[in-house]
């Protein structure tokens, strides 16, 4: 069976700002790159280096444990040069640039990857460069991965009972976490639920279009070819929640339906959603993959390609290997 992740450095993630830092302001960005550690491992120890409370250390996501990564760290006031002198096991500063504000979760426009996928034999290999063109032209379903679901997969469980106004032990944070884990795999039961690919319509669904964000009812799915084929349009799926705006027809009984399958209570406890800050929104259902490039390497595949925010590229890599990928666990 196909490996990842044998050597960190086999998995590797460069984030994609939104902008670079200006030179000048009160907040110093950190280009950081850590083996082996966590986002919030690294929060912890600038926080500590600027003396500042961590919640005050801004990023725009959280990466791997087991990888090689690259990302920006916002911290207060730290001196750009005290900053560069950072470094611990596993985590090293390789830039440190001023700017006028703190980093924001979401100010990525995505994660560069380049991944080793070891052990691919010949029948694991058979009809892979065919998954990969169909990955590039069709897009990539934007389901979301199974380390969103908590390590036994039952945090979307422990959301439902939340909802249901059952005692869950945790804080207010954990509990926000268990209910997004519950709307997220409602979304990836409707997708599921779909009979046709993720860049084909259906009466009824609401399309995202990229440009704009604006979303848009198909009420003939011919009409949106060109502009599906060009991926500037995409169909959209569900994350529950007071504002979420509903497809209707068809779309709207599979969305039901995937709700009915995860049990979220009815109606939903729209104040407990907004206690938790998850109002509900559309998320496309397809993402492009960009800067895509794949080589044979004697028995390993090796990957190169960009994905959005929020897009997990263990999702990819279960749709190029459909017969399964080991993860390897370890230190």
């Amino acid at each position: 069976m196909p490996r990842i992740r044998v050597s960190p450095e086999d998995f590797r993630v460069e984030e994609l700002p939104l902008y670079e830092p200006s030179g000048e302001g009160h907040h110093t960005w950190l280009w950081v790159e850590k083996r082996l550690r966590t986002t919030r491992d690294v929060v912890d120890l600038l926080a500590r280096r600027g003396e500042v409370a961590p919640r005050r250390v801004g990023y725009a996501g959280r990466k791997d444990r087991r990888a090689l990564s690259r990302q920006w760290i916002s911290v207060p006031g730290l001196d750009p040069d005290r900053a560069l002198e950072t470094e611990d096991d596993g985590i090293r500063v390789l830039r440190a640039v001023p700017h006028r504000h703190r980093l924001h979760v979401g100010d990525l426009r995505g994660n560069r990857f380049r991944i080793l996928v070891r052990d691919v034999s010949d029948p694991e290999g058979a009809g892979l460069e065919d998954r990969w063109v169909d990955l590039r032209c069709r897009g990539l379903p934007n389901r979301f991965g199974s380390q969103r679901f908590g390590r036994d997969g039952l945090n979307p469980e422990r959301g439902r009972r939340i909802l249901a106004g059952e005692p869950v032990p945790g804080s207010r944070r954990v509990h926000r976490l268990f209910v997004s884990a519950l709307q997220s795999a409602v979304f990836n039961e409707a997708l599921l639920l779909r009979p046709v690919p993720v860049d084909e319509l259906l009466v009824g669904d609401l399309l995202l279009d990229h440009a704009s964000g604006a979303l848009r009812p198909v009420r003939d799915p011919g009409d949106w070819a060109d502009e599906l084929e060009a991926f500037r349009v995409s169909p959209t799926g569900p994350l529950f929640g007071p504002k979420m705006r509903m497809p209707t027809g068809r779309v709207a009984g599979l969305e039901e339906e995937a709700r009915r399958r995860h049990r979220v209570p009815e109606p939903l406890p729209e104040q407990l959603l907004r206690r938790y800050r998850l109002s509900g929104e559309r998320r496309p259902l397809r993402v492009p993959v960009d800067e895509a490039r794949m080589e044979a390497r004697d028995g390993a595949v090796f990957l190169v390609f960009s994905l959005p925010p929020g897009s997990y590229a263990t999702v990819l890599l279960e749709e190029l290997f459909p017969e399964g990928i080991r993860e390897v666990r370890g230190s």
